[in-house]
């Protein structure tokens, strides 16, 4: 039996280990931790040393082909250290599979030992549909095509993502049964690190920084620009760190109330039934999928309280993070201050890895609103030119609404070609605080309105007293993983309004683009800051917007490149650009992964302080994503230059 000492495996490893125990992260573990190899003392070692490891006896998670080293003692383990950590090229490009500096089958299984088992080779989600890979198993393949739009089949597994253009579509299940069918990785992760303590997170941090490795942060795969995968990375899924608290009176410099402590895997689902359990009202994303503690606050969310209480960034208290360097800190208005304004909507993916944060609570509400669907068209009561006159009454309003704190939520999809008509559906329009008498009053002028054009449509009206009765039941399910879907995104200042011909090219600009095919998913949304609350990072240009869209279009299975690409191109190039005039933001997690400035798009004039901010806490980019702070100085080799999927290696440019 063949034996690695404990130092032997820490130098193999290149990682730090953490004085941090294994318990949950919403704990009283003390941030400001972080322990590098030179700290062990002795008896520390040797209290471990003891439990000599068996390299035999540790789970093959590697690739059986590979030949494993020959290490005859523990007195060669030095030597061997020597020889499995070779010659690395820091310079270019991050390791990656096949490549002289990727990881040795022995260091993995080091690291799988250091990290308690946590250490999860990647199988695609889909690989179960192939016949041809060992996952192969009919049962389960129904499973995920029956479930395969919703989210939480993809939030449950390490590494699959609700955007599956990104990893490349490489093993879709659907494809598994056409002859020949091959599964790959494509762009997903090669390994995962299941973390339930910092320690996993300390440790996986440490091992990619110290490794050259390329490190991602993966959470549900709520993602649309493809920032929580990456081909030969080890990913950091933090999906299972779920503990929530409730904080009946918490004091900050801006705050007095109650708070919520939420784990980095709490989903929005999770924390308004927690909050209901609690008699409180929480600022969360509408689908019940994302994760509140994750991309969600950190590209600023934006929830259907919004236009009460502002972005979900605004809601943060205190953050607790792990940092590129390995340290456990925790950010607040009173510490590590630059950190508190930069994780509030400075983008994730690029500071570090959040463990968990605090949010502030509020009393529990009355909900009124509205739902309908209305369609227009051929065989419908409604002409398409009815339909649009209608559109623009409503826009009209946009501002007079967003000031009373309302939240409209509709879509709009193209029935068919030109001249088939719409369907409009409102998903809902709501205003917290209003009882129905007060709502109805509200939107009485608008309907007056529709009326008087002709315009036919049924108002479901409703009412509750709380807020998770409200999103439970007038929020539709959301529907995810369609494949070769990309989408763009503009917020428009409530400055649009004051000149009535910017206003109407406006409108004509969006209606122009939904007449060529695009949907339209639409938000009647103000996001101010509330006074008091302390400034953050999020963009700039979501705090005078009061609509925000998301336009985009699909494409079909085998349609030739130079179609596929000028769809791409279109959307980026044509699309976008003729609204970018009208507003010049958008909304980053759910922006065009192609925006030409996405500096200023998704940052705002808080984009400077942010990039020194990232040279500072991270000067060598030990995170990295699509569109994130610092993003420039790499890019993902072999990709077209109308779409970056997360399929190649990762190098300087």
């Amino acid at each position: 039996m063949s034996t690695l000492s404990l130092r032997s495996v820490l130098l193999l490893v290149g990682a730090a280990l953490p004085l941090v125990a294994s318990t949950p992260v919403v704990s009283s573990v003390t941030p400001e931790t972080s322990v590098v190899v030179s700290d062990i003392d002795d008896a520390f070692e040797a209290s471990l040393t003891a439990l000599t490891l068996s390299v035999d006896s540790v789970p093959d998670i590697s690739n059986p082909d590979e030949p494993e080293p020959e290490v005859e003692a523990e007195e060669d383990a030095e030597a061997a250290s020597e020889a499995l950590l070779v010659e690395r090229d820091y310079t270019q490009c991050r390791a990656f599979p096949g490549s002289r500096d990727w990881p040795s089958r022995l260091v993995w299984k080091a690291f799988n030992l250091l990290s308690g088992g946590a250490l999860i080779e990647t199988i695609p989600i889909g690989a179960v549909c192939y016949p041809s890979n060992a996952a192969y198993n009919p049962t389960q393949c129904q499973s995920i095509i029956d479930n395969w739009t919703q989210s939480e089949t993809h939030a449950r597994d390490p590494t699959s993502v609700m955007s599956p253009l990104y990893q490349g579509e490489t093993c879709m299940p659907q494809d598994g049964a056409e002859p020949n069918a091959t599964c790959t990785l494509g762009g997903f992760p090669s390994y995962s690190v299941n973390v339930t303590s910092v320690r996993h997170i300390q440790l996986a941090v440490n091992f990619a920084r110290n490794a050259n490795l390329r490190l991602v942060v993966h959470n549900t795969g709520h993602d649309f620009l493809g920032k929580s995968t990456g081909a030969g990375a080890l990913s950091i899924w933090t999906h299972n760190l779920k503990s929530i608290s409730y904080i009946s009176r918490l004091v900050t410099p801006s705050y007095t109330g109650p708070a919520l402590k939420l784990g980095a895997g709490v989903q929005v689902g999770e924390v308004y039934a927690f909050a209901h359990a609690n008699n409180v009202t929480v600022v969360g994303g509408e689908c019940k999928g994302v994760g509140v503690a994750g991309g969600y606050i950190a590209g600023g969310g934006h929830s259907p309280l919004s236009s009460k209480y502002g972005l979900g960034a605004d809601q943060v208290l205190s953050i607790d993070v792990v940092l590129p360097s390995g340290k456990f800190v925790t950010a607040s208005e009173k510490s590590n201050k630059d950190l508190f304004w930069a994780l509030r909507g400075g983008g994730g993916a690029t500071f570090g890895v959040v463990v968990s944060v605090t949010v502030k609570a509020y009393p529990r509400m009355n909900f009124a609103g509205v739902t309908w669907t209305v369609f227009s068209g051929p065989g419908t009561p409604n002409s398409d030119e009815t339909f649009w006159k209608a559109m623009y009454a409503y826009w009209r309003k946009f501002p007079a609404y967003a000031e009373v704190g309302t939240y409209g939520y509709s879509t709009v999809f193209p029935l068919g070609p030109a001249g088939s008509g719409y369907m409009w559906s409102m998903n809902p329009w709501l205003v917290p605080g209003y009882t129905l008498p007060e709502f109805k009053a509200l939107v009485a002028d608008l309907f007056t309105e529709w009326a008087e054009l002709g315009f036919v449509f049924e108002p479901q009206y409703f009412e509750h007293d709380n807020f998770h009765d409200t999103w439970k039941s007038h929020f539709p399910a959301e529907g995810v993983a369609s494949s070769n879907l990309r989408t763009g995104s503009r917020l428009f200042p409530k400055s649009n309004w004051a000149d009535a011909t910017k206003r109407e090219a406006m409108f004509d600009a969006v209606r122009s683009i939904v007449e060529e095919g695009s949907a339209l998913i639409q938000y009647n949304i103000k996001a101010d800051a509330p006074a008091g609350t302390p400034a953050s990072a999020a963009n700039s240009h979501w705090r005078d917007a009061v609509w925000f869209t998301i336009l985009g279009s699909l494409w079909a299975d085998g349609l030739p490149e130079s179609e596929v690409e000028a769809i791409n191109r279109r959307i980026t190039h044509d699309w976008m650009e003729r609204l970018r005039v009208y507003g010049p933001g958008g909304y980053g997690n759910e922006g065009d992964v192609m925006e030409p400035d996405f500096g200023e798009a998704f940052f705002g004039t808080n984009y400077d302080r942010l990039l020194q901010i990232k040279r500072q806490v991270d000067p060598t980019d030990v995170f990295w994503a699509p569109t994130a702070v610092g993003s420039e100085r790499w890019q993902v080799a072999g990709q077209r230059d109308w779409l970056t999927l997360q399929t190649g290696k990762l190098c300087k440019v």
